[in-house]
């Protein structure tokens, strides 16, 4: 009768384990993955070394790799919320490393770029008057491509650089200078001083490098900024739970990884939504409770138009600015680099899911589950506000308007715009694609401004944003907001759309962004830079 040829094994095992150390054993052992995919072999041979025995300790079941496993890798897993890192005594020290590293996220293994080995990265609390001090280290491979002739073709994808965006701080030196290049191998000291009246909310932070930026924050290389205190002296904002959702896109080539444009580019290029790195998370609560959702859009190309079953979402503040009274939605719209503090109180106990829902923002935006509520447990007797206390920002008066302004954003397209390839798109603003060199708004510090942004692309909504001041939007598409709002970011609708805001340059000079923060499109020209200059005495 024909033996075993596991039965073979052992008995070669047993007799070669009297002779051998455990040392031996441990590194012979290796050899039994080769043995195992020999169906009849009675001995595992090494095809560098010869006859290798294996260790006879070993279960035959247990796989000689594993790939790494996390709690995010697989779909309908609770939420996993990002470290946090807090300031201590007026400080927040802390190292950021960009680098690649495995991700698993919804059954998928990607190789990406990322802040600290995450996705996001971590969350950074501070306090009004803090100071953010970061060592940042670049740890991606040298590129391999140079520098383009046109700097509105994307290149050099592992420079990088930091944008604390929405913040009001300085641009300039080792602050929030968006102009900086952090080339790979290299670390770079920031330091960026919150002015001690800072508004207080969620804000968030990625890389702005001209070239690059689009494809860094594709990968996942993004984070929350929390400036800590609002509504701290409304009862039942401080006593509800807090969850941070950043909502990202996640796309991927053949290999798992974002390493050309052509991935990023087409209206289709999102594989699926993520919540803090993870596929469709589960957030518990109990029937009646109210929770604080932060909600940050880390997207990198698109709105999301979020819809939780059988609830409200209930508005308290946008962009970091509180609101003066909340708003009940039905449904919330968030463009890319939006922010949207909500109140949740739970219905009965039951799941109900958290979707994106259809928008057409010129194409479609991408679509399906975020996350699912699940409600169950006791009861809470918990209460929304009954009211809010007064936003922090006064309302800017038309007396106060010392110049007025308007810029167009607009782009050329092929006829058929869906299945055209990127090099054969341009964005500009005012009819120039970005040059880092040109100054193309100069601004008096101590000025109170206002902007007509007309968007006359025939396609495409735009997200006009500018970095270091907010702006308060007084009215969208020829008709005044009845309660006008403080935002550092706002969709300009195709066709014509407009858009009025005003805003204050009353504290820092230094050159800075005004862009489209659909990344793409900033990626491929538009945007512009802005000085504030204090006039000579």
């Amino acid at each position: 009768m024909r033996q075993d040829p596991k039965n073979i094994a052992a008995a070669a095992i047993a007799a070669s384990a009297k002779t051998l150390s455990r040392r031996q054993l441990f590194d012979r052992s290796i050899g039994i993955g080769a043995f195992l995919l020999t169906a009849g072999a009675a001995k595992a041979v090494d095809p560098m070394h010869g006859n290798m025995d294996v260790s006879p300790t070993m279960d035959m079941s247990t796989p000689i790799c594993t790939a790494p496993d996390s709690p995010a890798a697989a779909m309908d897993q609770p939420l996993v919320e990002p470290e946090v890192r807090r300031s201590v005594n007026g400080v927040l020290s802390t190292t950021l490393r960009v680098g690649y590293v495995y991700r698993q996220i919804g059954g998928v293994r990607l190789y990406v770029r990322s802040y600290e080995g995450g996705s996001p990265g971590p969350t950074l609390r501070m306090k009004p008057g803090d100071t953010l001090r970061i060592k940042l280290i670049n740890d991606l491979p040298p590129n391999r491509d140079a520098m383009p002739a046109d700097m509105s073709v994307p290149h050099q994808f592992n420079n990088t650089n930091f944008h604390f965006h929405g913040s009001h701080a300085s641009p300039s030196g080792i602050a929030d200078n968006v102009m900086r290049s952090m080339e790979p191998g290299y670390t770079c000291n920031i330091e960026i001083k919150l002015p001690e009246d800072h508004t207080k909310g969620t804000y968030w932070y990625h890389p702005h490098h001209h070239g690059s930026a689009d494809i860094q924050m594709s990968s996942g290389m993004v984070g929350a900024v929390v400036i800590e205190g609002d509504f701290a002296d409304v009862p039942e904002i401080a006593a509800a739970r807090e969850h941070l959702l950043v909502l990202t896109q996640v796309v991927y080539d053949a290999h798992g990884m974002v390493e050309n444009f052509e991935t990023l580019f087409p209206e289709t290029a999102t594989r699926f939504l993520a919540i803090n790195g993870q596929r469709r998370p589960m957030i518990e609560m109990r029937p009646g409770e109210v929770q604080r959702w932060r909600i940050l859009n880390a997207a990198y190309q698109d709105d999301m138009l979020l819809d939780l079953e059988k609830h409200d979402l209930h508005a308290v503040a946008y962009d970091g600015i509180q609101l003066g009274a909340m708003q009940p939605l039905k449904q919330l719209l968030i463009a890319p680099g939006q922010r949207a503090d909500v109140l949740i109180q739970a219905g009965p106990a039951g799941t109900y899911a958290l979707n994106a829902e259809p928008y057409d923002q010129g194409h479609p935006s991408p679509v399906g589950p975020l996350a699912r509520v699940v409600v169950s447990g006791a009861p809470m007797d918990m209460k929304l506000p009954g009211a809010l206390p007064a936003p922090p920002l006064q309302t800017i008066k038309d007396s106060e308007i010392t110049n007025r302004r308007k810029l167009i954003f607009s782009a050329t397209a092929p006829e058929a715009d869906a299945a055209g390839h990127w090099q054969e798109f341009a964005f500009f603003i005012d009819g120039k694609k970005f040059d880092p060199h040109r100054i193309d708004q100069r601004v008096k510090l101590g000025a109170v401004e206002e902007w007509t942004i007309v968007n006359t692309h025939e396609h495409d909504d735009h997200i006009f944003h500018i970095h270091t001041n907010p702006f308060q939007v007084v009215s969208v598409n020829g008709k005044p907001v009845d309660v006008p709002e403080w935002r550092d970011s706002v969709i300009v609708e195709r066709k014509g759309g407009q858009v009025v805001f005003r805003s204050r340059f009353l504290d820092f000079t230094g050159v800075y962004m005004v862009h489209c923060h659909m990344m793409n499109h900033e990626e491929m020209g538009m945007m512009q830079t802005v000085e504030v200059y204090k006039p000579e005495a």
